[in-house]
C-alpha cells in the first residue's frame, strides 16, 4: 500500500536535494518573506527550484490529488476538495540552509482526509533518510544503506528526558519550561523534521514547539513518522493534528513525544500555558 507514492516521494526528495546542495556550495540571494506574527523568515532560489521540482513530479503521476507547498500558491478550493493532499517542505531550515550549519531538510507529507498517511524527511547534507507509511513501520536509511526500522524509547520519567530544541528560535518562555518541567539535556538542531528524526530514533525523547509559527508542511511528514515509530503526536493542548483546514497554520503548537511520557508532559505543561496567557485558539482546528 502506498507503494508507489512512498518511492516517488524518496526519489523526488533526493533528486530536488541535489540542486539544493549545488546552491548550497556558491553565493545565492536570500529574501524575506512574512509569517505569523510579522516575523520574517528567509527565502532563496534553493527553495523555489526544490519545491518546482516535487510539485511537477507529483503533479505528473498522482493528478487527482491536491498540492501545497510552502514555496507556491495554495489553491485552497482544490486542496479541500481533495481527499488527499500532499505536504511539502523544499528546505525546512532554512535559516540552517542560510548559514550553512547542515540543519535542514527536504519534506514531503501525504494527508488523506486530513489524517498523515505517509512522510519523507530527508537531510541532504548528512545524507540521512527517514520515511514511513500508515500501518507500514518508519524506517531511517544512512548513506543510502538498507533501511532499519526505527522505535521510539520507553522513558516515562520527566528528568530522564533528553529534549530536541530549536537552534534558531529559542524564546524565554520556552527556557522557563525547561526549566519548570526539570529538563537537563536537551540537544540543539533546527528543522522541524530533523529534530522529530531524533525522537523517533531514540537520541532525544521530546519535543515542544509552543507558538503557532509551524504550517502543515513543517508537520505532516515528521508527524507520520514519528507515529510509525511509536511515539506521539498532538498540538500542546492533547488535540491530534489534522491537515484538512483552510487555514494551514498550527496555531496550538506542537509536542512531539516516545508517547510513554506525552500525556504527563501535556499535564505539566498546561500552568505554564495558563501562565503565558497561551489559550487553545477557538477556530476548531486540532
Amino acid at each position: 500500500m502506498l507503494e508507489q507514492e512512498l518511492k516517488t516521494a524518496i526519489r523526488l526528495a533526493r533528486e530536488a536535494s541535489k540542486d539544493i546542495l549545488e546552491f548550497y556550495e556558491k553565493d545565492f540571494d536570500v529574501e524575506e518573506k512574512f509569517s505569523f506574527g510579522g516575523e520574517s523568515e528567509p527565502v532563496t532560489v534553493a527553495d523555489k527550484r526544490a519545491s518546482e521540482h516535487i510539485v511537477t513530479g507529483l503533479r505528473a503521476l498522482f493528478p487527482d490529488d491536491g498540492i501545497l507547498s510552502e514555496e507556491e500558491v495554495d489553491d485552497t478550493h482544490t486542496r479541500l476538495a481533495s481527499d488527499r493532499v500532499w505536504m511539502i517542505d523544499p528546505i525546512d531550515g532554512t535559516q540552517g540552509f542560510v548559514k550553512r550549519d547542515g540543519d535542514f531538510a527536504v519534506q514531503i507529507g501525504l494527508a488523506e482526509k486530513g489524517e498523515a498517511i505517509l512522510g519523507v524527511v530527508y537531510i541532504p547534507l548528512a545524507d540521512i533518510l527517514y520515511f514511513a507509511t500508515q500501518k507500514g513501520g518508519a524506517f531511517v536509511s544512512i548513506r543510502e544503506t538498507t533501511p532499519k526500522e526505527i522505535y521510539v524509547s520507553d522513558k516515562s520519567e520527566i528528568s530522564d528526558l533528553i529534549l530536541a530544541v530549536s537552534r534558531h528560535h529559542r524564546s524565554p518562555k520556552m527556557e522557563k519550561v525547561m526549566q519548570h518541567l526539570g529538563f537537563t539535556n536537551q540537544v540543539q538542531r533546527g528543522s522541524v523534521g530533523l529534530k522529530i528524526g531524533l525522537v523517533a530514533t531514540q537520541i532525544c525523547d521530546l519535543y515542544i514547539h509552543l507558538f503557532g509559527r509551524t504550517k502543515y508542511w513543517d508537520s505532516c511528514a515528521p508527524q507520520i513518522i514519528l507515529e510509525e515509530a511509536g511515539g506521539k503526536v498532538t498540538d500542546i493542548f492533547g488535540n491530534r493534528l489534522r491537515y484538512d483546514s483552510i487555514d494551514v497554520q498550527n496555531h496550538d503548537g506542537i509536542l512531539a513525544s516516545n508517547s510513554a511520557a506525552h500525556d504527563e508532559v501535556l499535564r505539566r505543561l498546561q500552568p505554564l500555558l495558563l501562565e503565558f496567557g497561551r489559550l487553545k485558539t477557538t477556530s476548531g482546528k486540532s
